[in-house]
């Protein structure tokens, strides 16, 4: 197996979806960030502001109790006051005549004094923010909390920070998943990719797993269907070379055996014509065979030229008619033609005439003697029908499957029945899809086989 190909520096796939599920986790952990923030920090004010009036009116009980007498009432006053300092809240008790300190206003003490309570978020002379909540109590007095946005913020900022650590670790849990995935995903592929590389260097027994997503899954499955078809259409050609080795071989042989009898003088004066002609007879068939490769070669590249012009079918039929009929009375076959008074379609009518010649020697080659060989043409509604009949053997279902495929009905009855190569078959497949239609094989009423190509047309003028 040929070494494999060198990395090209591009990154590898797994990298890039462990890269890709890691960037998906930042912009997750960013965003839940960016969304989160305003809102845990107005949750953080509402529960600040909560709490400030529950301490307000805890304070504002034990300042009722210290005015009664109760001497424990004033130690957890005092306590109280420490732990409200602590936090950073400020505590202002108002007597009933005193006078508001900043930020308490007068119009807070109104309320107060009123029997009503104060909960206000408001702006200082630096630029900050405090909220308030002021209380009244039983003897007149006005008990205000005073506490700083930012601090009461703090609550938030910890809330974020704690969220921000949890997206990190999110993060990195992702990013392992990722990571894991990826190899995950990319083991098959690589797998796949190997399967390939053998492939390229001639291996036709690669057999991957069918396993991992459905879209992964899939290019294993395409890759084991390649590899089969490659195995079978390389047989196929294997057998194809065979086969026209063989068929080369034959008249090369005789051409050979004939030249070396005329050198060594084994055929006498009177012979020399005879077995020139015999030797004129093996070239002209090696020539047609050769000649006939070359063309299924052509067709298979974009060489083939074809001149489309207006054809009257029938005139090519007839012609192709005084040559078979010729042929056909010779060995004892019974030679007819069904054809209509004209019937034009536009198409080449060299590479027509190539494909009656490869159908009718087809036909003659299986046909018995005293069977029937008829060509035929008629029309469709947009298209004209080319066929050659015969009353030989015939095809069966899946003689009709393979039977312009090369070699393959010779590797089906070498052997059995007289056959040819396939090329001429083949050729006449190759040329009617190049001509725009498609060629056809099955059941003749005459009892052997029917195959014809279908042409597009006609053409609604005919040619003089």
């Amino acid at each position: 197996m040929s070494a494999p190909a060198a990395s090209s520096g591009r990154t590898t796939l797994g990298a890039q979806l462990a890269l890709v599920t890691a960037l998906v986790a930042v912009v997750a952990v960013l965003v839940a960030g960016v969304v989160s923030y305003p809102l845990i920090s107005a949750a953080a004010q509402t529960q600040a502001r909560q709490q400030l009036g529950t301490q307000a009116d805890l304070l504002a009980e034990v300042i009722d109790r210290q005015d009664d007498g109760v001497m424990g009432q004033m130690m957890n006053g005092a306590r109280l006051r420490q732990v409200l300092a602590a936090q950073g809240i400020s505590v202002d008790v108002v007597r009933p005549k005193g006078v508001a300190s900043p930020p308490v206003t007068e119009a807070d003490l109104a309320v107060t004094r009123a029997g009503g309570t104060v909960s206000d978020v408001r702006s200082t002379g630096s630029g900050g923010t405090v909220l308030i909540e002021g209380r009244p109590t039983g003897s007149g007095r006005s008990v205000f909390l005073v506490q700083d946005s930012a601090a009461a913020a703090s609550q938030g900022t910890v809330a974020l920070r704690r969220l921000l650590l949890a997206g990190l670790i999110g993060l990195v849990v992702a990013a392992g998943v990722g990571l894991l995935a990826a190899r995950r995903l990319v083991r098959p592929l690589r797998r796949a990719a190997d399967a390939a590389e053998r492939m390229s260097t001639g291996a036709r027994d690669v057999a991957l797993p069918v396993d991992g997503p459905e879209e992964v899954a899939s290019v294993s499955e395409s890759l084991n269907r390649l590899s089969s078809a490659l195995a079978q259409s390389e047989g196929r050609q294997r057998d194809f070379l065979l086969t026209v080795s063989h068929e080369l071989r034959t008249p090369l042989t005789g051409i050979t055996g004939y030249a070396e009898a005329l050198a060594d003088g084994v055929v006498g004066p009177e012979q020399v014509p005879a077995t020139g002609a015999l030797m004129l007879t093996e070239a002209q068939r090696l020539e047609r065979l050769v000649a006939d490769l070359l063309d299924l070669a052509r067709l298979g590249a974009a060489d083939l030229r074809l001149s489309l012009v207006d054809v009257d079918l029938v005139t090519v039929c007839h012609e192709a008619a005084g040559v078979w009929s010729a042929r056909c009375e010779k060995v004892g076959v019974r030679f007819s033609a069904e054809l209509p008074a004209t019937l034009v379609v536009r198409t080449d009518p060299l590479r027509v005439r190539q494909v009656v010649d490869n159908l009718c020697e087809n036909a003659l080659r299986v046909t018995p003697t005293g069977g029937p060989l008829v060509i035929a043409l008629h029309a469709q509604p947009g298209s004209a029908v080319l066929e050659v009949r015969d009353g030989g053997p015939g095809l069966t279902p899946d003689d009709v499957a393979v039977a312009f495929e090369p070699a393959a009905l010779y590797e089906r009855y070498r052997g059995v029945r007289t056959v040819g190569t396939g090329v001429g078959l083949a050729l006449v497949g190759r040329l009617a899809e190049r001509l725009g239609g498609r060629a056809f094989a099955g059941t003749a009423p005459e009892g052997g086989a029917r195959i014809g190509v279908v042409l597009p047309g006609p053409a609604p003028t005919l040619v003089p």
